[in-house]
């Protein structure tokens, strides 16, 4: 619930811009730019503090507090009057975050480490199909209502999500007392591998600045390819959320194969796949094509993020799991700051279809930097 809440406003956050004034293609894909990468920018300042605050008084509250503060800001984007105010609201959502990484970090501590990769391969699933199945459910939404109506309705599935975490999750909470919580330099040396657990985050990093950077355009990609059909706002939330479906059910597949293989190597094949598919998506000539292809991006996907919570799950001592996910969520942000901004540069500079081939290339140097940091892990399962 909480990825579509998160997500359902995405395939028409640039459309939404559109309404709030006469802008050229290349302002348009500037300000969306922005309106993608405002809220992802606050969270890479703000995670590191929420993940602290987590190791000495729970993960449990942490949920709590981004959920209230979710719906809040999701009513007050639909009362938005200009692309300033919008952009305002984004940054103030980059305040409430930490809902995600909370929810990873809580799940690491309360499951064995042997079977991290399963479990959390199943706690992603819900996110990450969330995610991806959240733009459908916006743009039928956008289509039956309008935009505003639909951030109404997003703020109250975001305080379902609250009363939900408030009333029925439970954590077994070991507190960090705070005289013992330990420095930035001290939580590295409780690492027994820092170098792997900083390459994962290197990696979340890249993954996400691929996985957003098509984000600011996807919608006017669509609208291009269907030349500006009606139906344009449906089709761009089927084509945003076609890869939760695959998603969904391997994910779960994934991480129990993970525990059993090797993580690592699941991410590498992955990491291939998506390059694969990236490459002819710039040369898609109708949607259809186009939802094909992102169906097998959402495999990709399932392969990708969730092996590195696990990674970093098995790699990552109790007393400082808090601090780790959040430092990870921070690096997260930063992709989706750089996504975003990449996507528009690039589609400003070329076209639409150039941003897949730049977002193929990223995929690549990602797959080299993992394949030099799990060399070990495979000698291990070799």
């Amino acid at each position: 619930m909480a990825g579509i809440g998160f997500s359902e406003v995405m395939p028409f956050l640039s459309l939404y811009v559109d309404t709030m004034g006469h802008f050229s293609h290349d302002e348009l894909s500037l300000y969306s730019g922005l309106a993608f990468a405002a809220t992802y920018l606050v969270t890479a300042l703000a995670s590191p503090l929420w993940g602290k605050l987590a190791d000495r008084t729970g993960r449990k509250l942490m949920l709590v507090r981004a959920a209230a503060g979710m719906a809040i800001v999701f009513f007050l984007m639909g009362l938005a009057m200009n692309v300033w105010q919008l952009i305002g609201l984004r940054l103030l959502q980059g305040v409430f975050s930490g809902y995600i990484s909370n929810a990873n970090a809580l799940i690491a501590t309360q499951v064995p480490k042997e079977k991290s990769g399963q479990a959390l391969g199943t706690l992603v699933t819900g996110n990450v199909s969330g995610t991806l199945l959240g733009p459908l459910v916006g743009g039928i939404l956008a289509s039956f209502f309008s935009y505003r109506v639909t951030f109404f309705i997003t703020g109250m599935l975001l305080l379902s999500v609250f009363i939900l975490t408030f009333f029925f999750v439970h954590e077994d909470f070991k507190p960090v007392q705070k005289q013992l919580m330990l420095s930035t330099r001290g939580v590295i040396k409780r690492l027994t591998n820092s170098k792997l657990v900083f390459g994962m985050f290197v990696t979340t990093m890249i993954i996400q600045a691929a996985n957003n950077s098509i984000a600011p355009i996807l919608a006017l990609y669509v609208r291009q390819i269907m030349n500006n059909s009606p139906a344009t706002t449906f089709f761009s939330g089927l084509v945003a959320a076609v890869p939760g479906i695959a998603t969904l059910v391997a994910a779960p597949l994934l991480g129990k194969l993970g525990d059993r293989i090797g993580t690592d190597r699941i991410i590498i094949i992955g990491f291939v796949l998506a390059i694969v598919v990236y490459v002819p998506m710039a040369f898609v000539t109708n949607v259809w094509e186009l939802i094909g292809l992102r169906f097998l991006i959402g495999i990709a996907n399932a392969s990708m993020l969730p092996a590195v919570q696990a990674i970093l799950a098995k790699n990552t001592p109790y007393e400082v799991t808090g601090r780790v996910f959040s430092w990870n969520q921070s690096f997260q942000a930063l992709g989706n700051v750089a996504g975003p901004m990449i996507g528009s540069v690039v589609a400003s500079q070329f076209d639409y279809a150039g941003v897949f081939i730049s977002t193929a290339i990223l995929v690549l140097l990602n797959l080299i930097l993992v394949y030099n940091n799990t060399k070990v892990m495979r000698r291990n399962h070799a």
